[in-house]
C-alpha cells in the first residue's frame, strides 16, 4: 500500500564524473542481471517503480541519498546498462530533448523484441499519455524535463519522470508501472515524491475529480459555441478580476478567507485564451472519456483548467485541489512515523542490492565503497 509523507529534492547542477559513471553502468547492469536470474523482468520494472528501491539503487550507484541527481542519472546509467538482446530489457527517452527520442525508441526495442505494431503503438500511447497526465491532468506547479520508458521483451513497462519548480529549484518525482494502470486519468501513479505538499493542485486524476471528469467530456462534446460563451462568462478580465476571483474563493473555500496571495492563485485563474479551433475539432472527434479527450492532440494544461473551472464555477462539479504527493524515501521509523518500518520489504531490497553488488565485476574496494553507501541509506536502528 502506498505510504504519505515527502523528501527534499534539491537540484545539484554539473555531469557525474566520467570515472563514477562508467562504474555505475557496470553495477548498474550488474545488479539487474542479478534480478533477471532470481525473479524475472517484471521484478525488475516493480523495483523501479518503488522509491525505496529506486532511491537505495541510486545510493548504491554512488548518489547521497537525498540528491535530485538520483533519477537524471541513475536513469541514463540504466539506459546504457541494458542491451534489449541480451537481456530483454530497453530503455527510452531521458532528460531534456532526449525524452524526445522515446517514441522512435520504443518503436526501435519493439521491433527489436518482435512485438506486434498493435503492441509497439500501444507502448508509444502509455509514453505519451503518462506525460500528458503528469504534464496536464496533473497541475502541481513542476514541469517535466524528465521521461524515461523502461520496456520489457513481452511489452511490461515502467515510466520515471521528474518535474521541476522553477521558482525553488526543487524536484518532484512520479513512478508508474504497467499492472497499477487501470487508467491513465484515474490514480495511475504507483508513487509521486517531492519537497513538500502544496494547498493549491488541481489533480484530475484524484477519484474525487471522477464527477468532474465526466462533466468535462459532456461539456466538450456540446456545442462549442455554448461552451465558449460559459467561458466568456467566466474570463478574468481586468475590470472583472475581483469579482471573479471573489467566485472562485466561494467555491474553493467553505468560508469566506483572505484573498489568496497571487503565486497561489495562478491556478484557479480561467486561462485568458483557449484554443476554440481546437475546441471544435475535439467537439468533431466526440471523445468517449476523458482518456480521449486528455490524449487528444493540442489538449494541454490551459485546456484541462478551463474546463474543470466551468465544470466547478457553473455546474458545481468541483475537481480534486488536493496534492497527490504521497511516498517517502523512507521504509518507516521505528516511532511509526510516517509508518511502521515494513523489514520485509526492507529485506528484500537490501538482499537483492548486496547480491548484484556481489557479483558485480569490480575491485574489492568498490565494492565495499558501493556496500557502505547502502548501509548510510539504511536507518541507524536497523537490524537485518
Amino acid at each position: 500500500m502506498p505510504q504519505t509523507g515527502y523528501a527534499n529534492l534539491p537540484l545539484h547542477g554539473g555531469p557525474a564524473p566520467p570515472w563514477l559513471f562508467k562504474r555505475m553502468v557496470k553495477l548498474a547492469r550488474a545488479i539487474v542481471e542479478t534480478m533477471v536470474l532470481e525473479y524475472d523482468r517484471k521484478t525488475v520494472l516493480k523495483r523501479l517503480s518503488d522509491p525505496f528501491w529506486f532511491q537505495a539503487f541510486s545510493c548504491v550507484l554512488g548518489f547521497d541519498w537525498h540528491s535530485s541527481g538520483t533519477t537524471t542519472v541513475t536513469c541514463g546509467a540504466l539506459k546504457e546498462a541494458l542491451d534489449g538482446a541480451e537481456h530483454g530489457l530497453a530503455v527510452a527517452g531521458g532528460k531534456g530533448r532526449t525524452s524526445r527520442k522515446a517514441p522512435a525508441e520504443i518503436e526501435q526495442n519493439a521491433e527489436l523484441f518482435n512485438l506486434s505494431t498493435s503492441k509497439g503503438e500501444e507502448l508509444k500511447r502509455a509514453s505519451r499519455l503518462s506525460a500528458k497526465t503528469d504534464s496536464a491532468a496533473l497541475q502541481d506547479g513542476y514541469a517535466l524535463y524528465h521521461h524515461v520508458f523502461i520496456m520489457t521483451e513481452r511489452g511490461e513497462w515502467a515510466v520515471i519522470q521528474q518535474g521541476l519548480d522553477g521558482e525553488s529549484s526543487y524536484a518532484r518525482r512520479y513512478h508508474w508501472c504497467y499492472d497499477s494502470v487501470e487508467s491513465f486519468v484515474s490514480e495511475p501513479h504507483d508513487a509521486i515524491l517531492g519537497e513538500r505538499s502544496h494547498d493549491r493542485v488541481l489533480d484530475m486524476t484524484a477519484n474525487a475529480s471522477e464527477p468532474s471528469r465526466q462533466l468535462c467530456v459532456e461539456l466538450v462534446r456540446d456545442s462549442p459555441a455554448k461552451l465558449q460563451n460559459l467561458a466568456l462568462e467566466l474570463s478574468p478580465l481586468a475590470r472583472f478580476e475581483d469579482t471573479i476571483q471573489a467566485r472562485l474563493d466561494c467555491w474553493q473555500d467553505p468560508a469566506p478567507q483572505p484573498r489568496a496571495k497571487p503565486a497561489e492563485a495562478k491556478l484557479l485563474h480561467m486561462p485568458l485564451h483557449i484554443n476554440w479551433p481546437l475546441m471544435r475539432e475535439v467537439y468533431e472527434f466526440q471523445p468517449a472519456n476523458y482518456e480521449e479527450l486528455l490524449g487528444f492532440k493540442g489538449v494541454g494544461p490551459a485546456t484541462v483548467r478551463a474546463l474543470a473551472l466551468i465544470g466547478e464555477l457553473i455546474y458545481g462539479e468541483q475537481p480534486s485541489w488536493r496534492d497527490p504527493v504521497k511516498f517517502s524515501f523512507t521504509v518507516g521509523g521505528k516511532d511509526g512515523v510516517p509508518f511502521p518500518v515494513d523489514r520485509s520489504a526492507m529485506d528484500s531490497s537490501i538482499a537483492i542490492l548486496q547480491k548484484g553488488v556481489d557479483e558485480a565485476k569490480l575491485n574489492k574496494n568498490d565494492k565495499l565503497q558501493a556496500l557502505q553507501r547502502l548501509r548510510k541509506f539504511v536507518p541507524d536502528d536497523y537490524c537485518g
